[in-house]
């Protein structure tokens, strides 16, 4: 018996009623009031919605000039959509090692990766938590480069300088997938405090209409102009990532609730983390959360060491089902080892930055590969603290069941 669902509620039937009710008309924006409330929320002046979290990527890297020839360093355990979207932008995907404890971006190694043609650093706020971005905005200012924020699991997050996910580097991208803190089901946002960043993401996920700016995607152009057979519409080659204003009223909904939804999951985290961190065992150690930081906890997440005790991951994920857990993600394949990758550079599609920078096999990000295969990612997306405490009733049983430890 499927779960009923409770995330979508009033507000969102009515703000999808009132677009309905216009038949869609542009008269009322639900993306540019989408877009206002989440900028006032993050104390950005432009924020340009989406239709996924990838396509904003693609747009961040198009706005501050990825092409051709370019470099960006991202770390090799996240989605491999990170790597497509530079792939896809022309320039070279160059993969950095992430921190054995918190599981994100190293700084230090970032620094070993730059060569004369990284234009970008891609810093991935992972499961929650936000990346060392102190020092990697350092880096990139030294080096000229600029700085992306990957928030697409990481909403309303704070660094130790109390500094919210998204509103570090350049520009903040951000996913509204169905598993996200906020969600239209599929979906993203970008904010950014540079003008000339807001316009040209806008342009570039906006069918290139010469008339929209920086502040407003609606488009008005004098019907006159627009009926004219000379008039000129287009000034950028580009895509059309526009989200629906359906999913923009959605979405309006679900940002009106975000800081509830944040809470939750925060809530969601902390009983985890009171359990695994009273667990005497060295079968799961949690995520490293830095001094001063605060984790919004996309999920919870672990490493894993139950192949010590004789037990794989998979033994422990599908018992944990049988005994009532609502299932267990793993950490994706590291990116340069996805089949795309590899046959990519089989075939030689890459750019000849490629070889100055690094080869793509196994052992080049070797922390990465080895947390890969370890991670455990509890969910965090339930309603109530019961749900969670059936959650850990699950692990529990388990691990007696496995023989792991004795409850």
């Amino acid at each position: 018996m499927k779960k009923k669902g409770w995330r979508f509620k009033n507000k969102e039937i009515v703000y999808v009623k009132e677009i309905l009710d216009t038949d869609i008309s542009p008269v009322i924006s639900m993306n540019e009031k989408l877009e206002k409330k989440f900028a006032k929320i993050h104390n950005q002046k432009y924020a340009i919605t989406s239709n996924s979290g990838t396509s904003t990527l693609h747009q961040a890297l198009y706005s501050v000039g990825v092409g051709h020839g370019d470099e960006v360093i991202i770390p090799s355990l996240t989605v491999a959509m990170c790597g497509f979207v530079v792939w896809q932008s022309g320039a070279t995907p160059v993969y950095a090692d992430v921190c054995p404890d918190t599981f994100l971006l190293d700084p230090e190694d970032v620094k070993k990766k730059i060569t004369k043609k990284t234009k970008a650093i891609l810093a991935v706020n992972l499961y929650g938590l936000m990346c060392d971005l102190t020092k990697l905005k350092s880096i990139a200012k030294k080096n000229n480069l600029y700085l992306i924020e990957d928030c697409a699991q990481c909403f309303l997050a704070l660094d130790n300088k109390n500094r919210v996910s998204g509103t570090v580097g350049d520009i903040g991208s951000w996913s509204f997938e169905r598993s996200k803190h906020l969600s239209t089901g599929e979906g993203g946002i970008l904010t950014t405090n540079n003008k000339k960043f807001a316009e040209r993401m806008r342009k570039f996920g906006g069918v290139g209409f010469k008339n929209l700016t920086a502040s407003t995607g609606k488009g008005k152009i004098d019907r006159a102009k627009f009926q004219n057979p000379k008039w000129i519409r287009h000034d950028t080659f580009s895509y059309n990532y526009r989200m629906s204003e359906i999913l923009a009223a959605v979405g309006l909904a679900q940002v009106e609730k975000i800081k509830y939804f944040v809470k939750l999951r925060v809530s969601s985290g902390k009983k985890y983390h009171e359990f695994f961190s009273n667990l005497k065992t060295d079968i799961f150690i949690p995520q490293y959360v830095p001094k001063g930081f605060k984790h919004t906890y996309f999920t919870y997440p672990v490493i894993f060491n139950g192949k010590k005790y004789g037990i794989s991951w998979k033994k422990f994920r599908d018992t944990f089902v049988k005994n009532g857990g609502d299932g267990i993600y793993a950490a994706w394949q590291t990116v340069n080892n996805e089949t795309p990758f590899k046959k990519a550079r089989k075939r030689g599609l890459y750019s000849g930055s490629m070889k100055i920078s690094q080869s793509y096999g196994w052992g080049k990000t070797p922390r990465a590969e080895s947390l890969q295969k370890k991670i455990m990612q509890f969910t965090t997306n339930q309603k109530n603290n019961h749900e969670i405490d059936l959650q850990i009733k699950a692990i529990k049983k388990t691990l007696k069941v496995l023989k792991l430890l004795n409850f």
